[in-house]
């Protein structure tokens, strides 16, 4: 039986790191598809995607932490996240992962911090746990939808 202690989210496979999203903000896994680019974009930015009646913006986790953008490859899936904010028109925005992401559940009992691991404030990464035997990042939503934000309307 849940408590309130008790969390679900989905453990998302990136190239070397898996991130953990709130399973209530995700709200779709699309196979991939090449997205539409947008010129000038920064190397995270990859374009946008179609989902549903909307067209929403498509990152690369790993290139907005400055490491390399991975290839997409069978295996890789689009990650559509509801925005916390209202910054996006869409309100979403899509990650590119590199295969299906898997529900987890976590509890006080299966979770730590991961203290080996620090960010700085203006990071996409609010801070780095183990599940059990299992490394993952917890990213900042909002700070990755005001990101998305930012860099849209300075291309537009």
């Amino acid at each position: 039986m849940a408590t309130a202690d008790d969390f679900y989210g989905l453990l998302v496979p990136l190239h070397q790191e898996r991130l953990v999203i709130p399973r209530g903000c995700v709200a779709e896994v699309l196979p991939w598809h090449n997205p539409t680019p947008m010129v000038g974009a920064p190397p995270w930015y990859l374009g946008s995607v179609q989902w549903d009646t909307r067209v929403v913006p498509l990152i690369t986790f790993e290139a907005v932490l400055g490491q390399p953008r991975p290839h997409p490859s069978a295996r890789t899936r689009v990650v559509v996240i509801r925005c916390l904010g209202t910054l996006l028109s869409a309100r979403h925005f899509a990650v590119m992962a590199q295969g299906f992401p898997q529900l987890v559940h976590l509890t006080a009992e299966t979770v730590t911090t991961d203290g080996r691991r620090s960010f700085p404030d203006w990071s996409p990464v609010l801070t780095a746990i183990q599940i059990l035997n299992e490394a993952a990042l917890i990213p900042d939503l909002d700070y990755l939808e005001r990101l998305i934000a930012d860099e849209t309307s300075s291309l537009a």
